[in-house]
């Protein structure tokens, strides 16, 4: 810093590294900009030189909330990754979920070294619980081998519901991944900052696709696709040098430093640490500037980016489908994905357009077991016919019609068998209803059906 006579830093790309930068730059007072540590903690209470040009991350909060409230879940187990990135959202996330009744029954760490032992262990313990909706807070490199293993582990069908966090619905676009992990998110809903489409973006896009890539292979070429992220420190960047055109700050190209006219440091004796003359001035330009940049409009707030509207994407055929805008700064009220008419309907694990009722009972090898009884009369209320070609009852009638429509409506899932009250003749009841009774508490154990 001292040498190269650093003005500003861009880039701390985490929030430990963040967190360290952030101290250096407080004593060289010269802004620390990054658009990647997206930590809540982070702020200008701890560093005046601080910027954020990328949104934290507890700014999704409430996209993340209304996806929960719309489908009336009550309760959600979170999983994340064990490091700061991973613990910074909690805190928040649950303070959101108790707002709207939702309880957070279990918390789900996994470490970022995790085996894939370890990490089917933990999955076979969630397996094991009533909850059926999973919000995953993870970066892409854990968060792809969460996903891979949840769908060998069977996970990822009928009656689960999986949430991205804005960081992995940013950083893995499945689309551009390899088969194995973009198959196994079929059906994941994911919130993600809205970037407005503009023709200044399509023209960056379409020069990036175009632009050489010297001693890259030809594989790696299809994974260049730019990101949220990208965008925001191309954004920065520009932000950057308006902000040393408002100061009068001189580029050295061939050193690659910001120079200031006169001479603009002092030297911190005892510390080792060149203070900036320049570095308070271009704090200040930088936190006045504003303009309409590739990720929507750059402005910053108390030294972070204004915030933005969050979309809510969903993964079908190895592709996402933005579903709609689901939360915007200025609005209070959440919108009900379910009965809004315009609104995509999510296709959720398994390949089903029918929302998941976030509860069930966990598989144990047992199911609900029903006694039906048996009457030669008023079959329309109860009746069972015999297949021909499976030798499996088919059971009808009013009563089951209105069974199965309670169950329909109840916030959870219940596995469950009807078993015909029958002899061996299958035409006539093997007792009476009392008889029945009994059977029925007895749980069956004695009572072979069919």
């Amino acid at each position: 810093m001292n040498n190269e006579e650093v003005q500003a830093i861009i880039g701390p790309q985490n929030s430990n590294q963040a967190k360290f930068v952030i101290n250096l730059g407080e004593k060289a007072q010269i802004p620390i900009i990054s658009f990647s540590a997206t930590i809540p903690s982070l702020s200008q209470t701890q560093s005046r030189f601080f910027i954020r040009t990328g949104l934290d991350d507890s700014s999704q909060v409430k996209a993340i909330t209304s996806i929960v409230k719309a489908y009336g879940w009550r309760e959600v187990v979170l999983i994340y990754e064990d490091t700061e990135y991973g613990n910074g959202l909690i805190p928040y996330i649950t303070d959101a979920f108790q707002q709207i009744d939702t309880r957070v029954p279990y918390r789900s760490v996994m470490s970022p070294s995790s085996s894939p032992y370890q990490i089917l262990k933990e999955l076979t313990k969630l397996m094991g619980m009533e909850t059926r909706v999973f919000l995953v807070h993870m970066t892409a490199s854990l968060g792809s081998k969460v996903f891979v293993h949840a769908k060998e582990a069977g996970m990822m069908s009928k009656g689960y519901a999986w949430i991205t966090t804005a960081g992995l619905s940013t950083l893995l676009h499945p689309e551009i991944e390899e088969a194995k992990v973009a198959g196994s998110m079929e059906g994941v809903l994911g919130v993600r900052p809205y970037v407005p489409t503009s023709k200044v973006l399509e023209d960056f896009k379409l020069r990036w696709k175009r632009r050489k890539l010297p001693n890259i292979a030809k594989t790696m070429q299809s994974t260049s696709e730019i990101n949220l992220f990208g965008l925001w420190a191309y954004d920065t960047i520009w932000a950057l040098a308006k902000a040393v055109e408002l100061v009068g700050l001189e580029v050295n190209y061939s050193s690659d430093v910001l120079k200031h006219k006169t001479n603009s440091k002092n030297t911190d004796e005892m510390l080792g640490i060149t203070v900036s003359k320049a570095g308070p001035r271009l704090l200040q330009a930088l936190l006045r500037t504003s303009f309409q940049g590739l990720s929507g409009k750059f402005q910053l707030i108390n030294g972070h980016l204004q915030p933005a509207a969050y979309e809510i994407i969903n993964v079908v055929r190895k592709n996402e489908t933005v579903i709609r805008y689901c939360w915007a700064p200025n609005k209070e009220a959440f919108h009900d994905l379910v009965q809004i008419s315009n609104a995509s309907k999510p296709i959720w694990p398994g390949n089903t357009s029918t929302p998941p009722k976030g509860w069930v009972i966990p598989v144990t090898g047992k199911k609900l077991r029903i006694g039906v009884p048996v009457k030669a009369g008023f079959k329309e209320f109860v009746n069972i016919d015999w297949s021909r070609h499976t030798n499996e009852p088919k059971i009808s009638g009013l009563s089951i019609d209105v069974f199965r429509e309670v169950l329909k409506r109840i916030p959870f899932a219940v596995l469950y068998e009807f078993i015909p009250y029958m002899n061996s003749s299958t035409k006539e009841a093997a007792g009476t209803y009392d008889e029945l009774i009994y059977q029925i508490k007895l749980k069956f154990s004695i009572y072979k059906s069919f």
